[in-house]
């Protein structure tokens, strides 16, 4: 198989339109949990919440906010800083945000599942199912991209042909 040819610029465009089909993605589950974890506090069993219960959804609720904050940052930068032949280091700033969009979804995430655990089991318990299923996630979103960047690729300087 041949190598991209494509100058800095071509480059830059593919990666930006790669990344925003990935946020486009990533984003439909902050926002609906985002928008249920705010319509939870509205609901008459959010007053049954113990202290402990009420700070995780705090933290998890603000964990929402920076993910939606962190995933929709890159259009903002492209907005501001759209027409001044920055595209490269958009991509690069636009990428560190969804990766750190991704994060707090995982807390996100986390949290709202630790706070329902809680609610239906004992805590230590719930402690154990979350921590569980935040491996799995880290899992799910990092172990196959480590294992790919350790291959080694054709046309690179460490093996393939």
């Amino acid at each position: 198989m041949g190598q991209r040819r494509e100058t800095c610029d071509e480059r830059a465009d593919r990666l930006w339109l790669e990344l925003m089909h990935e946020v486009r993605v990533v984003l439909t589950p902050v926002q609906l949990l985002l928008a249920f974890l705010l319509a939870v506090a509205f609901t008459p069993a959010f007053g049954h919440l113990g202290g402990t219960d009420r700070l995780l959804y705090l933290v998890c609720v603000l964990c929402g906010v920076g993910a939606m904050a962190a995933l929709t940052g890159p259009v903002a930068l492209h907005r501001l800083v759209t027409g001044l032949r920055l595209k490269p280091e958009t991509v690069a700033w636009a990428s560190r945000l969804v990766t750190a969009g991704m994060a707090l979804l995982l807390a996100m995430t986390s949290l709202g599942i630790l706070v329902l655990l809680r609610q239906v089991t004992a805590p230590g318990t719930a402690l154990l199912l979350d921590a569980g299923l935040a491996l799995w996630c880290g899992m799910c979103w990092l172990v196959p991209a480590a294992l790919l960047r350790r291959r080694p690729r054709p046309g690179s300087p460490h093996g393939g042909a």
